[in-house]
């Protein structure tokens, strides 16, 4: 299993718009072939930052099957417009 890790730097004033938009955006990932779960986590401390953290059976069914199906270009959407910065992603391995 890999766990892909974002940090989502919302612009302020939008949360709840982007909580909305994510919550319709889920079911496009949960779709995908390898999902095997999500969890988005807002900062305990640090408004508008969130944490998103997505279980794929590989690398690949993130950035080779979910990142060219027309879902992800819904998930794009849907999504994209709120960050600030865009985030970059990372993915990790089985804990030691």
């Amino acid at each position: 299993m890999i766990i892909e890790h974002a940090l989502l730097q919302v612009r302020p004033g939008e949360e709840a718009a982007f909580e909305l938009a994510m919550a319709n955006a889920k079911p496009l990932i949960a779709a995908s072939p390898g999902f095997q779960g999500i969890e988005v986590r807002p900062a305990a401390e640090k408004p508008g930052l969130y944490l998103l953290l997505v279980r794929w059976d590989s690398i690949a069914d993130h950035r080779d099957g979910f990142r060219n199906s027309d879902r992800y270009q819904q998930w794009r959407a849907l999504l994209h417009s709120f960050y600030d910065p865009m985030p970059s992603v990372d993915y990790f391995e089985d804990p030691l």
